[in-house]
């Protein structure tokens, strides 16, 4: 049981409970070091999805950009990772400040994306076009027939080959002292463009579609000169995204939110 597996790391990882953290797919709990230190007890529940990914992603990056692997129990699907301190959300500078909250995740990219090492442990972001193909039919076919097209062109015109995040965006990015630091890695390999989908339809939650929807022209210039990357490139890696997301969403039975579709509308008349 859970429950027992939690009490077993407590012991051998010498750690004692030290508070609540919000809900996430998998266990996740604050716990305090030998040496008084903080630190994130996390493991995989039933169905819990891609603990094994974001692992491996996590110690790829080693703490440039990222949360840092503390210790790993591969059989037992638990990490213990580095807390962030304070540990504030992105999503909290948007709308006021977008502008910095943009740049802050340019820079978590620049530290996360170095070239991906032969054999490693992850799945490829091109093979993930076969989603469009079997997409349930619940979309408008000629979003996702158009994005199924767009996302082979992009995979095949990629410059490089990097370790990527795989969702980034706002509710994935916290303050440390060290600076912002991403968390919950989904860990997938491919071009570097894939990362800035999920930043333009984000965050979700108090913000009204049309607040968010509104950045996005801001976001994508902004996007392109940090980045170094056409502007319309920036977009179509947005528009598939956005497209992407509510295919899982289906997939994974729930409703389709909106703003990624509203997002991928807006899209269309500056793709390439």
């Amino acid at each position: 049981m859970l429950s027992t597996t939690i009490d077993e790391l407590m012991t051998e990882w010498d750690l004692e409970p030290a508070g609540d953290l919000p809900l996430s797919i998998n266990w996740v709990g604050r716990v305090r070091r030998a040496d008084g230190s903080g630190a994130v007890l996390k493991l995989a529940v039933p169905g819990g999805g891609h603990l094994n990914d974001e692992a491996t992603a996590l110690e790829f990056f080693d703490g440039r950009g990222a949360v840092r692997v503390l210790a790993r129990d591969r059989e037992r699907n638990a990490l213990l990772l580095d807390e962030a301190r304070p540990g504030n959300q992105l999503r909290d500078v948007v709308p006021a400040k977008d502008e910095d909250a943009t740049a802050a995740l340019i820079t978590v990219m620049r530290g996360l994306h170095r070239p991906a090492p032969d054999g490693i442990a992850l799945p490829e972001l091109s093979d993930r076009a076969a989603k469009f193909t079997a997409c349930p039919p619940r979309l408008p076919r000629r979003l996702v027939e158009r994005a199924g097209r767009l996302w082979t062109q992009l995979c095949a015109s990629a410059t490089e080959r990097v370790v990527l995040h795989g969702d980034l965006h706002h509710d994935n990015v916290l303050a440390a002292e060290s600076g912002w630091l991403a968390i919950d890695p989904h860990g997938v390999v491919g071009d570097p463009g894939y990362e800035v989908g999920a930043m333009l339809y984000n965050p979700f939650g108090s913000l009204a579609d049309d607040t968010v929807l509104d950045l996005v022209p801001a976001r994508i210039e902004q996007l392109a000169d940090g980045l170094g990357m056409p502007a319309e490139r920036v977009a179509a890696w947005g528009f598939v995204q956005a497209v992407l997301s509510e295919i899982w969403t289906l997939e994974d039975g729930g409703v389709v939110t909106g703003r990624p579709l509203l997002l991928a509308e807006r899209l269309l008349p500056h793709l390439p």
